[in-house]
């Protein structure tokens, strides 16, 4: 393979991985795209925020070429997790375009820049850097993110599939899901325990047994 193949690869990779991402917030209220779903709080709107965040200082300042608008969360003194959540005056229309233009920016350094280009990570102690490096990096935590979002919007409505309802999913109706979970369920009941008011003595629950120990 060679290095111009790998380029290609990993860009083509990043594309999709960053059209699933996005593709979580389709049909769904501006209430659901901002709802905190877990205790610390992330969100779908949230998490197209924090990666074009990510995507606008990797493939900007990173390689001199910085992304030409501000974005929350990349100053030094930026509030904590700005960037993993839209304001009350940020539109759903406002991240989403800010996303798009991101990527172009960054799509642009991409294509630009040779596969062994030099940059340097300042939030990373100015660690040396090439584009092969990055993209690895900036792909494994688009990843990370987008299946977040696969959780967080399974939680709003159910709705399941890597970029659309049932896509890449097993072939299944809700009973059969419900049947599934249920099994997965009762083999996790087996292995369940509870220590007993006796510090010396566990107590294991197999099937509805008590079983001391």
């Amino acid at each position: 393979m060679t290095g111009l193949d790998a380029k290609a690869d990993l860009h083509r990779y990043l594309r999709e991985a960053r059209e699933a991402l996005l593709g979580k917030l389709d049909g769904l209220s501006e209430y659901d795209v901002r709802r905190p779903l877990v205790p610390t709080g992330t969100n779908l709107l949230g998490l197209v925020k924090h990666v074009a965040l990510v995507a606008a200082g990797y493939f900007g300042e990173v390689f001199d070429r910085p992304f030409p608008e501000p974005v929350a969360g990349l100053e030094a003194d930026a509030e904590p997790n700005v960037d993993m959540w839209a304001a009350a005056d940020e539109s759903r229309e406002d991240i989403i375009g800010l996303w798009h233009r991101v990527w172009a920016h960054a799509d642009a350094t991409i294509e630009t820049l040779p596969f062994d280009a030099s940059g340097s990570v300042w939030w990373w102690g100015h660690k040396p850097v090439t584009l092969h490096l990055i993209l690895v990096h900036v792909l494994a935590e688009l990843n990370r993110h987008a299946g977040h979002a696969d959780i967080v919007r399974e939680l709003v409505d159910g709705q399941v599939g890597r970029r659309r309802p049932g896509d890449n999913m097993v072939e299944g109706d809700e009973a059969w899901w419900a049947s599934y979970r249920e099994r997965l369920e009762a083999t996790a009941r087996k292995f369940a325990c509870r220590r007993h008011p006796r510090a010396d003595v566990v107590q294991f629950v197999r099937e509805g047994t008590v079983i001391g120990r």
